[in-house]
């Protein structure tokens, strides 16, 4: 954890963690399981999540944890093994379409996992946390939920309404015993940053250049860290990269110039492919 941060400042926590078998996902698990949580590790990757059980010892979920029975299934399993759930980590996500080309089916996977994924599992969890019972709701969104995703309309629009989502949560929950924190990183060093690397599709290759061309790509582990200790502070945003927060602040205090600077950044980009 961060300077001056200790478990003493938090409870031991009974916490899931979806999108668990490796990347940001397992990072959290295994800062969870440091400081002393019980965990049940998520991931629509068996194959995957079975090393992580083998490796730490703990117990995992392998299905969807997006779709209505997959959260609920998820949920009920969590209870059974720790008891109840104190906290949520709505870590999943996927990058799928690029351009306008996005096809129905990229758009519908994007909304159901990055948004509607976490709506079903708050629509569980949250009625069950009060003052006297308090809990928490951690989303894994993304900078391009708060700035755009140059390449990805589907991941950009997607993470915008997590991030919308998390704050309505906060404004409706957060002084009744729930507290909702929401990460928003560039790059992090994941193997869905790899794929927009290596893949021949020129909006997705833009979308990679993009994020590594905006700051320093950060560690798993890193990014991880920060989440929890926005959580022990009990501050909404946590924010890996120092500069999406002045990014952040120039778009809201003057949207046609930080457009127009985007699009001279894509042009860039393009023409030194």
């Amino acid at each position: 954890m961060g300077d001056g941060v200790t478990q003493t400042q938090t409870a031991r926590r009974r916490a899931v963690v979806t999108g668990a078998a490796g990347g940001i996902g397992l990072a959290l698990v295994e800062a969870l399981l440091a400081r002393g949580d019980r965990v049940v590790a998520a991931d629509l990757d068996a194959d995957r999540l079975a090393d992580v059980a083998e490796r730490l010892g703990i117990d995992v979920w392998a299905g969807d944890v997006a779709s209505e029975a997959g959260v609920a299934s998820l949920i009920a399993f969590a209870d059974e093994r720790l008891g109840s759930i104190d906290a949520y980590f709505a870590n999943a996500g996927v990058f799928r379409g690029s351009g306008l080309a996005a096809s129905e089916a990229d758009w519908s996977a994007s909304i159901e996992v990055n948004v509607m994924a976490h709506v079903r599992a708050a629509r569980t969890l949250v009625p069950r946390w009060s003052l006297e019972q308090p809990g928490v709701f951690a989303v894994t969104a993304s900078a391009a939920g708060l700035l755009t995703q140059l390449g990805s309309p589907t991941y950009s629009a997607s993470k915008h309404a997590a991030v919308g989502f998390a704050e309505w949560l906060a404004a409706t929950y957060g002084d009744q015993g729930v507290h909702v924190s929401a990460l928003c990183p560039m790059g992090v060093a994941t193997p869905m940053a790899e794929l927009g690397r290596t893949t021949s599709d020129p909006d997705e290759r833009l979308g990679h250049r993009a994020v590594v061309s905006s700051g320093e790509v950060l560690s798993a582990e890193l990014a991880a860290d920060v989440l929890l200790q926005a959580i022990d502070e009990k501050r909404f945003l946590a924010l890996p990269h120092e500069t999406v927060q002045k990014m952040y602040a120039g778009k809201a205090g003057d949207p046609d110039k930080w457009l127009a600077s985007m699009q001279a950044f894509r042009a860039h980009l393009e023409t030194t492919a």
